[in-house]
């Protein structure tokens, strides 16, 4: 059963290396998702499963162990997801991932077990509830941490330029994980949100699906939107 979750952005700017100079304006943001893990780490779960947005349509998941880099990022900062385990040797960490298991790193996790699942951008709607009822299933008390972006068209200067739909369709979105509103989320138009770049789609309707059987309350830590992009950080306990 789903007991706690955080929900964080995930733009490799989070990593102070990757921001460089700009690093400072992104520190709200990185205080707030510090802030977040704190709740899957107060309720204590079996089971830390690091669910973010992958390419495509399909899913695939990365053993504890797996480890990624911010090599395409132009930096040579590598990550670790979770403290022990094997991990698959065979491919890296999708960047969303990557984010999560650098966000770990940061907060010093020695918890439960970690593992982790990208999930396709494209991914249709049920197969993302569908998935999330399976991840909840895993365990007694499975925690999640949930990665993915807003909209990518706030602004002139966003990098998919200004979509006047972006500000309502991210409004609803923060609305909705602050409350911890399950349906609203699976409700989310996914051909809407990939008009308007969103990548936290996906991540956040498998979350939805988790929480399904569960009572979680909801609480908004941060929602800001630099270089055009929204960003979201809440809790759900």
């Amino acid at each position: 059963m789903l007991v706690a979750a955080a929900v964080c952005p995930c733009p490799p700017l989070l990593v102070p290396e990757v921001a460089a100079g700009a690093a400072p304006e992104l520190d709200a943001a990185r205080t707030a998702c510090v802030d977040a893990l704190g709740v899957p780490a107060a309720a204590r779960p079996d089971l830390l499963v690091v669910v973010g947005p992958a390419p495509g349509a399909g899913s695939g998941t990365h053993p504890a162990g797996t480890r990624g880099s911010f090599r395409g990022f132009g930096v040579d900062t590598r990550v670790r997801l979770g403290a022990e385990g094997a991990g698959d040797a065979g491919r890296e960490l999708p960047y969303g991932l990557a984010v999560g298991a650098w966000l770990l790193e940061r907060t010093g996790w020695a918890g439960a077990p970690v593992e982790g699942i990208g999930i396709g951008e494209d991914a249709p709607p049920g197969t993302c509830a569908r998935i999330g009822r399976e991840l909840a299933a895993r365990a007694g008390r499975v925690a999640l941490l949930v990665l993915g972006d807003g909209s990518a068209r706030r602004t002139l200067k966003a990098p998919g330029y200004l979509d006047e739909r972006a500000v309502p369709f991210d409004a609803e979105v923060t609305r909705a994980l602050g409350a911890a509103d399950g349906p609203a989320l699976a409700a989310l138009d996914a051909g809407l949100a990939r008009e308007l770049m969103v990548s936290g789609r996906a991540p956040w309707q498998v979350l939805a699906g988790a929480a399904e059987a569960s009572d979680l309350t909801g609480a908004l830590l941060y929602e800001d939107a630099p270089y055009g992009v929204g960003y979201t950080v809440a809790t759900w306990s």
